[in-house]
């Protein structure tokens, strides 16, 4: 399969990597500020974005999102990269870390999935969402409830999500991703421990993936890892793209500085 991405900017390879049911563009306001340090390589999940559709696109799931990531990494051959994961887009670049570790020099998680247990009510959350009517009939409205402060980059993703939920294959995908979130095999803490520099940036109004219970999961998690909050919802960079950065490039500065100092470049946060 092939992913639709664009490439900006010059420096160490920066990967950004959106939610499920978005694309690309959600990074749009922090992208430039990104762009003048990093080769920033923005891609777009199977059928979304740019993206084309999958063969089964009721087959998809976090995991092939996952393996669909280390792939198009594999394929590119760079040297170690800064990865940034939004929502499902964190678990797939923590998946990453995991499995291929090499490949990883830093992580930003943002709203990320993959380091709690949803319990009962949040599996069955996922389920209800697994299904492609309710992706047609509820994605907008959706993104609208977990996005907390309102700017033009977030009226423009709104725009974007209203216009792809109608799409067959789009919704097909996005409920399969749903219904993968309530597997247990979602939780990447089995999997062994994150060891690379990572940053934490969460929305502390996030009704979702919460700040108290996926945020200081994954602080729990990664061993060094440092948690910051904003005052947004679900995707902080496209609600708060000057808090977020005033958080992260300190981050990837230290990164690029000291790349074999993990605790210092998380620490320092």
């Amino acid at each position: 399969m092939t992913l639709a991405h664009t490439s900006r900017g010059s420096g160490p390879s920066c990967y950004l990597l959106p939610a499920n049911g978005h694309d690309a563009r959600d990074f749009a306001a922090v992208r430039p500020t990104l762009a003048t340090r990093f080769e920033t390589v923005a891609l777009d999940w199977p059928a979304m974005g740019s993206s084309p559709a999958p063969a089964d696109p009721a087959a998809m799931s976090a995991a092939a999102f996952a393996d669909e990531l280390e792939t198009f990494v594999l394929a590119r051959g760079s040297e170690p990269a800064v990865f940034i994961g939004h929502s499902v887009g964190g678990y797939a670049a923590g998946r990453l870390a995991l499995r291929r570790p090499e490949l990883v020099r830093a992580l930003v998680l943002v709203n990320s999935g993959g380091f709690f247990d949803p319990g009962p009510l949040g599996r069955f959350f996922s389920r209800l969402r697994g299904h492609p009517g309710v992706i047609r009939a509820t994605e907008g409205a959706f993104a609208r409830y977990h996005t907390k402060r309102r700017n033009p980059h977030t009226a423009a993703m709104f725009e974007r999500i209203d216009a792809a939920r109608r799409g067959d294959a789009y919704a097909a995908v996005v409920a399969g991703v749903w219904n993968s979130f309530a597997s247990r095999s979602f939780d990447l803490r089995p999997l062994g421990t994150i060891r690379c520099p990572t940053l934490l940036v969460w929305g502390a109004r996030d009704p979702i993936v919460t700040l108290q219970q996926a945020g200081r999961g994954a602080e729990r998690a990664i061993p060094g890892s440092h948690l910051v909050s904003l005052d947004t919802g679900h995707s902080p960079f496209a609600e708060d793209p000057e808090g977020f950065l005033a958080s992260v490039m300190p981050f990837l500065e230290r990164v690029i500085a000291e790349p074999g100092n993990a605790r210092d470049a998380a620490a320092g946060t």
